[in-house]
Formats: C-alpha cells, structure tokens, sequence
C-alpha cells in the first residue's frame, strides 16, 4: 500500500475529485496554499494499493494542467532601488507535483 500526496491548483482541484471518484479512488482533501505565488492549492490524501498507483499518478497528471500567468514580485529592502523589479512577470503555475510513500501500517475504524 501506498500514500499519494498530491498538489494541484486549486483551478483544478474539482477535476482532479470528479476523475478519482469516477475511478473509485477514495481521497482526502484540504486547502493548501504555496509560498512563491501565494495562490491557493488542494492536496490530496490518497491510501491506494500498489498496483493502483501508476492509474492515480495518471489521473492527477491528465486533470491538472500548468498554465502561464502573470505575478508581481515582492519588494524586498535590497530591491527598492531595481525598477525592474515592481514589473508584473510571468511565471508557470499549476500542473500537479505528486509524493508516492511508503505505508507500513494502515487501520480503518
């Protein structure tokens, strides 16, 4: 058995839930958010046997997709004096990043 930790944008979380659950695949999910972008995720929580895994790995990386999208940086003291820096630039976000672990014990009460 294993533990997936997956986490998508938020953008994607709903389709990321519908495509598990029509593949039977129980999750848990929370709100998460990211430090560079500050933007909101969804983890998932996912206990699936091993032969699953490859199926769940799958069904996050077609329901979740990266896409470009424009940030402003912060300003930090060391900057004030780089104009360049206030300037909105473009980044990639989005797609999923996926944790497979191992589980020694699992218990369902």
């Amino acid at each position: 058995m294993k533990m997936i930790m997956a986490i998508v944008q938020d953008k994607d979380s709903n389709k990321v839930s519908s495509q598990l659950a029509k593949a039977q695949v129980q999750a848990t999910r929370f709100n998460s958010a990211g430090s560079f972008l500050r933007s909101g995720n969804t983890t998932f929580m996912i206990g699936i046997e091993d032969e699953r895994v490859e199926e769940v790995i799958e069904i996050i990386h077609q329901a979740s997709r990266s896409r470009k999208q424009f940030m402003t940086p912060p300003l930090n003291m060391d900057s004030i004096m780089d104009s360049g820096s206030s300037f909105p630039i473009e980044v990639e976000v989005g797609g999923g990043t996926v944790f497979v672990l191992p589980i020694d014990s699992f218990r369902h009460f």
